[in-house]
């Protein structure tokens, strides 16, 4: 059901585009050659989203996750995942105390997974079962622990940061976790240019300080704004058509698709195409939603929910080279 952007709230979004400029100037200032992903990152920000990060190492995904933290004023916790890392140390652990009677009691220690940003380090480093802790926060945002329920605080993102080279000693998330992430946010290397700056700033003795832009109830203020921004009906059977072609069996995929995918992407594809790209309108301080929000998204949000064949695989083929081919084969 489409909700209607009242006069306050499209005040509101009107100054929203500019004050998210402000952030993007802000990190600017620290972050260089990444505009792309931090287009992307706040995207997912405002649909209140986790991300996973993809990038070789040094290429500062780290400190963009923690100067997006900085920017909007939100408690930030990094988890560096490792092979022995267990669930309690994620999520907590009981632990036996006094209490005012002298008596003991157990409690329940909050581990650092209660925070507003979560940067999920290397999370392919961990075995299953730690991964697997994640996915009740992430889904539910929510722990559970001796039986009883702790809410996570508001806001709550996980990003977590995935190196694509080594392959010893991983563990790959499964393909139903992949899932629960709304984008996969590929970092790659910087142009000359932005190398030669990143080079001049970080080997001399200048300090980058961000400004706060955003608090958390204006964060809160913006995720309820962002569902509220009006979609066509055109533009919503437009997103599941992109979905339900990335499908192989469904009948109405291109010849391309049934060749290269063996897989294609659910239902929950095609809601994070919309909340995405509401987002985005959100982002440019759009009061609806447009055909370029819709495909701008779509790498994010599909590049981990499909399926390359051995026929692709064969032709080196990556999951972009098939999204961009499918956005040129389906006009909005």
């Amino acid at each position: 059901m489409n909700e209607t952007l009242s006069n306050e709230d499209r005040d509101f979004v009107s100054k929203t585009g500019d004050r998210m400029q402000r952030l993007r100037d802000q990190l600017g200032r620290r972050i260089v050659g990444l505009d792309g992903p931090i287009e992307e990152l706040l995207t997912a920000v405002l649909a209140q989203g986790h991300s996973l990060l993809v990038g070789v190492p040094g290429l500062a995904k780290t400190l963009l996750i923690q100067s997006v933290a900085e920017c909007l004023s939100l408690d930030f916790r990094r988890i560096q995942f490792t092979p022995d890392l267990m669930p309690s140390d994620i999520t907590g652990t009981i632990v036996i105390s006094k209490d005012e009677d002298g008596g003991r009691a157990f409690n329940f220690r909050k581990g650092p997974i209660f925070a507003n940003i979560i940067l999920a380090d290397e999370i392919n480093r961990t075995p299953p079962k730690t991964q697997a802790a994640l996915m009740e926060a992430l889904e539910e945002r929510q722990v559970t622990a001796a039986g009883e329920r702790h809410d996570l605080p508001r806001p709550f993102f996980v990003l977590a940061t995935q190196n694509p080279i080594e392959q010893e000693g991983t563990y790959p998330l499964p393909v139903a976790q992949l899932d629960r992430f709304m984008f996969m946010i590929r970092v790659d290397y910087p142009s000359f240019d932005d190398e030669y700056q990143i080079m001049r700033l970080t080997t001399s003795s200048y300090k980058s300080e961000l400004e706060q832009v955003f608090d958390r109830e204006d964060v809160v203020r913006l995720h309820e704004i962002a569902r509220k921004i009006p979609i066509g009906e055109r533009l919503m059977r437009y997103a599941m058509e992109l979905t339900r072609r990335t499908r192989a069996e469904s009948g109405v995929a291109p010849p391309f698709v049934r060749e290269w995918l063996t897989w294609g992407g659910g239902p929950r594809a095609t809601q994070y195409l919309i909340l995405g790209a509401k987002a985005r309108a959100l982002l440019f301080g759009q009061t609806q939603v447009r055909a370029e929000d819709l495909r701008a998204v779509a790498p994010p949000v599909l590049r981990h929910r499909i399926m390359l064949s051995y026929h692709a695989e064969a032709e080196d083929l990556v999951p972009d080279e098939v999204i961009e081919e499918l956005l040129a084969q389906t006009p909005a």
